[in-house]
């Protein structure tokens, strides 16, 4: 009768943990299967933003004519730029776009008023892992006296999202890459790389409000003696910059950032 006790019990321990790996095995096929969906779909959604953010580009680009007085040019100062009225028309968040040669890099640029929505909403407003890139939301792109734009982007597996700004910490990629356009609603700006580093998050590089030119000065200078490399690049307290932030694991699981900052020039 005891043997007969403990093969019952032995089966029905058996056939629990069986049952349970299943279980798992299941769940996680479903997770990984998920993910990989989320990450296609999102593929899919922003390869059509693209083509239609550089088809407007292109046409406008081939059709403006020079504005001929600064009168016009004062007038059209906050004007929404053409090639993203169509955007706005699907998504009116947007406020920019971001392109870095060699990289996946090419995405609109959105905000909200917080800086959670887009950690997990795409374009569309479709929830998913990839997010969207964005800016902080206490950035005012029309305040000519911003002084440092942030934009913020997660490091996807997949190769997607801000995952390719880790090409930075090569130097020969960044000898050859120093400089990509950051675009606005109002403006085009050539961004030059003058700083690349890997930081905790107690640094806080992702400072919008200098009361002083001296303060953000200060802080140019502990953003060049932070950087890996040593560049020549004038920047000053004169200058708006933008710094471009993603997770970074080599300090830190959870709580380092790596950070790309440049200079802006309007074209």
């Amino acid at each position: 009768m005891k043997k007969l006790r403990a093969f019952l019990s032995h089966r029905i321990t058996s056939t629990v943990i069986m049952v349970l790996s299943v279980a798992i095995f299941i769940y996680a096929s479903y997770g990984i299967t998920n993910t990989i969906y989320q990450y296609k779909k999102s593929e899919k959604e922003y390869n059509e933003v693209q083509e239609m953010f550089q088809s407007q580009k292109h046409f406008v680009s081939a059709s403006t004519k020079q504005l001929k007085s600064t009168e016009s040019i004062e007038e059209k100062k906050y004007e929404v730029r053409d090639e993203f009225k169509e955007l706005i028309k699907q998504n009116d968040e947007t406020v920019g776009w971001i392109s870095i040669d060699d990289t996946n890099v090419d995405y609109p640029i959105m905000q909200s008023d917080n800086n959670v929505d887009y950690l997990t909403k795409t374009f569309s407003g479709e929830e998913a892992l990839t997010g969207s890139i964005f800016l902080d939301y206490r950035n005012d792109l029309k305040n000519s006296d911003e002084k440092n734009f942030i934009v913020y982007g997660h490091r996807v597996s997949d190769g997607s999202m801000f995952e390719h700004l880790t090409k930075y910490l090569d130097e020969d990629f960044f000898e050859s890459h120093r400089t990509f356009t950051f675009d606005t609603l109002y403006d085009e700006y050539e961004a030059e790389v003058f700083a690349v580093y890997n930081t905790m998050i107690d640094f806080n590089y992702i400072e919008t409000d200098f009361e002083t030119d001296n303060e953000f000065e200060l802080m140019l200078n502990e953003f060049k003696d932070r950087s890996i490399y040593d560049v020549d690049v004038d920047v000053s307290k004169d200058d708006q910059i933008l710094t471009l932030s993603t997770c970074e694991y080599t300090l830190h699981p959870d709580d380092s950032r790596l950070v790309v900052q440049a200079k802006l020039t309007k074209k």
